[in-house]
């Protein structure tokens, strides 16, 4: 790597080092998904992850920015009504979005939010609910998809960890794809495993994984660098 670079978990690669071999690794992701499903594109994605902290939401916030900077249409949801970190992100505030389309308090062109980024909106988590799983599984949830899907090229949703929460087993088979992301360090062979159990009960469209914090060598040191790859659970 021809420079070193030390992510934050509140920083958008693909903005802050576009020419860096991170946010082209994301270009990379970007173009798989692209060409995953040439008759039919995608127009509906889940993040999510085996635990918590392994970079799902920093991975779904430089993905939508990748997509939206290739001239896609971009609409991102966080679906994440237990920890939400989308909206930080974007430097927004959080104190409508999601939820509150939910429980009918405002409406859905109401809840999304205009970014600095050309091409990209964005519904925040909202105001957390005590009962995430319920509303996640309700119709409506399921006409926000369809809704947001009809207003752009695609949605991308950020989740809560499959293995912890049911949130991202509930929205599986309501969406056209899920990716994993997967945390090199901490994510157990068992989680992957469990994690994939469980989506695969309701049927879920596993597209792949993402590779997080994946320790590449330079010289005699280490150091990490945000590493993706993709691969299909189809075969």
């Amino acid at each position: 790597m021809s420079e070193r670079i030390h992510s934050r978990d509140n920083e958008i690669v693909v903005r802050e080092h576009p020419r860096s071999p991170v946010a082209e690794a994301y270009r990379s992701l970007r173009t798989n998904l692209n060409f995953i499903s040439p008759d039919k594109p995608l127009k509906s994605i889940i993040i999510t992850s085996c635990e918590a902290g392994a970079g799902k939401s920093m991975t779904t916030a430089n993905l939508a920015v990748s997509m939206a900077n290739n001239g896609q249409k971009v609409i991102l949801i966080d679906a994440d009504m237990r920890k939400p970190m989308v909206h930080r992100f974007f430097e927004l505030a959080n104190y409508e979005g999601l939820s509150n389309v939910l429980t009918g308090e405002i409406d859905f062109e109401e809840g999304i939010k205009e970014t600095d980024v050309e091409g990209l909106q964005l519904l925040t988590s909202g105001i957390l609910p005590p009962n995430p799983a319920e509303l996640l599984g309700s119709r409506k949830m399921e006409a926000i998809i369809k809704k947001a899907a009809e207003l752009a090229d695609i949605v991308l949703i950020d989740t809560p960890p499959v293995v912890l929460v049911t949130d991202p087993v509930i929205l599986g088979n309501k969406v056209d794809g899920v990716i994993i992301v997967v945390d090199s360090h901490n994510t157990q062979n068992e989680m992957l495993v469990k994690a994939k159990e469980q989506l695969d009960r309701t049927q879920a469209n596993i597209l792949g994984a993402v590779l997080n914090r994946y320790p590449a060598q330079k010289g005699s040191s280490y150091y990490y660098k945000y590493s993706y790859y993709y691969n299909s659970y189809q075969s």
